[in-house]
């Protein structure tokens, strides 16, 4: 007997996270019938990834306007959801890390009486207001999840201290399956990257990603200090795909628009993303996605944030937290640049998130469920 599976997810990262698992359940057409509900909790950046992996929606609720609320996006989402669920009658509800779409989804299946899926489940800082609103998102929809997917031992441990014991398996993380692929495809050149090629003569690339809403006002600030002094050596060129929220753009621009050695662009798709990742000699970022996709090309990563719900990779020694403090920004990207010692130690090549098999194990776990 088939089963209707129905995927929610409204963000970049979801769609990442989901979309390797979605392809795995559809080649397995006499066991699944998949169904597929955006948000489009991120508009632009999430359509660059339906189109990597060629995912056309079967219900695009298209919530996302300008400047919204916390408020606002999360009433939009799960009022629009209620159709998505009549309609496809799921079996199985799927949901991914710890976004609006996340809790919102896992709201909408407990309510329509539907089982949930939690990819990437188990992530924890401990502290409800870093990162800020996902910490309480993800416990949230622990709660209301009947299968936890989670990526790590040390994840499926925090599940067990909160007394979530059983339907709780170790899978690693799908964002590996994707970015493994990815990564292959492009060194076989069956993908080609454009508008990544950010390449200076002498310089190492510097990649930076941040968004993250706790560091909005003058953590943003002391981050942009930061990554301009670090642009003032000669042998460095800093790229940093600037996120479209305002509070992001306004800082950027103000503090970085105008150095030399500083490009800023607008988000990547996905495909030349990963493509300036495996190019990039070190990762500046607060993304929880990048601190597991950089370790798995190799890439010493940076943390742009106080605490991380991902241990793992800094228990291993390729991430490393350094918080928004301007003098600890540049001190710690300075010895990864001036002493090959301390770069070589972080950049071996070693991934506590996984395989690239995550997808499989879920899928099997999903079968016998």
């Amino acid at each position: 007997m088939r089963r209707t599976v129905l995927f929610i997810f409204g963000t970049r990262p979801e769609a990442i996270k989901l979309c390797p698992l979605l392809l795995k359940l559809r080649s397995f057409p006499d066991l699944y019938s998949t169904q597929v509900c955006v948000t489009a909790q991120h508009r632009g950046m999430l359509d660059q990834v339906l189109t990597a992996f060629a995912i056309t929606p079967d219900y695009d609720l298209n919530v996302m306007t300008s400047g919204q609320t916390l408020f606002q996006s999360t009433a939009r989402i799960i009022q629009a959801l209620e159709q998505p669920f009549a309609a496809s009658k799921p079996d199985l509800a799927v949901v991914q890390g710890d976004t609006t779409t996340t809790l919102c989804g896992a709201l909408a299946a407990f309510y329509s009486g539907v089982p949930v899926a939690h990819v990437e489940a188990g992530l924890r800082t401990g502290d409800l207001s870093q990162p800020f609103p996902e910490e309480l998102n993800r416990v949230l929809t622990a709660k209301m999840t009947r299968l936890h997917f989670a990526a790590t031992p040390a994840a499926a441990d925090n599940l067990r201290r909160e007394g979530i014991s059983e339907r709780v398996w170790v899978t690693g993380n799908t964002g590996i399956d994707a970015v493994l692929h990815v990564r292959d495809r492009l060194e076989r050149g069956e993908l080609t990257a454009s508008g990544s090629d950010f390449d200076r003569p002498g310089k190492r690339l510097i990649l930076v990603t941040a968004h993250r809403r706790e560091s909005f006002g003058e953590g943003f600030r002391q981050i942009c200090r930061a990554l301009a002094a670090i642009a003032d050596r000669s042998d460095v060129h800093v790229v940093y795909p600037v996120h479209p929220n305002p509070n992001v753009q306004t800082a950027v621009h103000e503090h970085l628009r105008s150095h030399p050695n500083i490009t800023l662009t607008e988000p990547l798709d996905y495909v030349p993303f990963v493509d300036l990742m495996r190019r990039a000699y070190l990762i500046l970022t607060d993304s929880g996605g990048i601190q597991e996709e950089g370790p798995s090309l190799g890439k010493p990563v940076l943390v742009l944030r106080e605490k991380t719900e991902r241990p793992e990779a800094v228990d291993a020694g390729t991430v490393k937290l350094v918080g928004t403090d301007t003098s600890r920004i540049v001190r710690e990207t300075t010895a990864l640049l001036d002493c090959p010692d301390e770069y070589q130690r972080m950049s071996r090549i070693h991934n506590p998130y996984g395989d690239g098999r995550a997808s499989e194990r879920i899928e099997a776990a999903i079968r016998d469920h």
